[in-house]
């Protein structure tokens, strides 16, 4: 099985209400130097088979289609590598 990882986040040219609140809290909790926050979600689908150019295309399209509201929303499709565990 391998993992696919599928990240989505506001456009840059739409308001993040939630990002913005979070980096006016900062200050105030001690943390001083950072100059913008944006929130956004993360999907980790867990892939039976072969990660091949097939299925990218397919999660691609689920991305497109059901993940990210591509009006107002960008999003990343990688395959991020699974840690092989050795036995002791």
């Amino acid at each position: 099985m391998a993992r696919v990882v599928v990240d989505v986040m506001l456009k840059p040219e739409i308001l993040d209400p939630q990002g913005q609140a979070v980096q006016r809290a900062l200050p105030r909790l001690g943390y001083e130097g950072i100059s913008d926050v944006r929130q956004g979600k993360r999907f980790e689908l867990e892939v039976e088979g072969p990660v091949d150019d097939d299925a990218l295309a397919r999660i691609h399209q689920l991305a497109e289609t059901f993940l990210a509201n591509t009006v107002i929303e960008d999003f990343t499709v990688r395959v991020e590598a699974r840690e092989e565990v050795t036995p002791a």
